[in-house]
């Protein structure tokens, strides 16, 4: 299930073949596996989540979920999520736990989306590299040494990193080749693009 669109996981829900409390255990443990190395995630509820699947299941089994019932997913830590921590990425907030739910998270928990935890990310959102995070920097899955870019470097990491490498390729050239993962991808899809010619 690791390489599906939302959308045929929504279906693999309602068709059964995967229940969300599966769907989501897996996703935990992909998140716990790559957590050390990569330094995505803030907070990881892993109790929240496998409760809001069990109510995900229940409400596919009475045909009254919607399309992102059951689907887990992770919201970057400046959104307000009622009951757990919400810290922006600073210090100064790292034990403040948020009294209410902000707009989009309370639209998506209607939704009976499943929440899995929370993602690193620069400071207050203030940088474009996710280095100034309180709880570390983040780390590019493609390559350690590259950025992820920020400020919402956890959560493009998460979402990068869950699905299969694809074979390695021997890149022509790179621009500034330790700090930018950007300018590495392009490099990677230029030399792919000449590959392919």
């Amino acid at each position: 299930m690791r390489d599906r669109t939302i959308a045929e996981l929504g279906e693999a829900l309602r068709s059964k073949r995967i229940s969300s409390v599966e769907l989501t255990r897996d996703t935990l443990a992909r998140i716990k596996a790559a957590q050390p190395a990569l330094n995505a995630f803030i907070t990881i509820d892993e109790e929240g989540a496998l409760a809001a699947a069990r109510a995900a299941d229940e409400a596919i089994a009475r045909s009254s979920g919607g399309p992102l019932t059951g689907i887990p997913i992770a919201h970057k830590d400046v959104l307000m999520t009622a009951g757990l921590k919400t810290t922006c990425g600073s210090r100064m907030l790292d034990h403040f736990v948020a009294p209410y739910d902000a707009h989009v998270v309370s639209g998506l928990k209607s939704a009976g989306t499943v929440l899995v935890g929370k993602t690193n990310m620069d400071e207050f959102a203030m940088g474009s590299s996710n280095e100034t995070s309180y709880f570390g920097s983040v780390k590019n899955p493609w390559d350690v040494e590259y950025v992820p870019g920020g400020s919402s470097g956890g959560s493009a990491v998460a979402i990068d990193s869950f699905p299969p490498r694809p074979a390695p390729i021997r890149v022509v050239r790179f621009v500034n080749r330790r700090r930018c993962r950007v300018c590495a991808a392009s490099s990677r899809r230029t030399a792919r693009a000449r590959a392919m010619d």
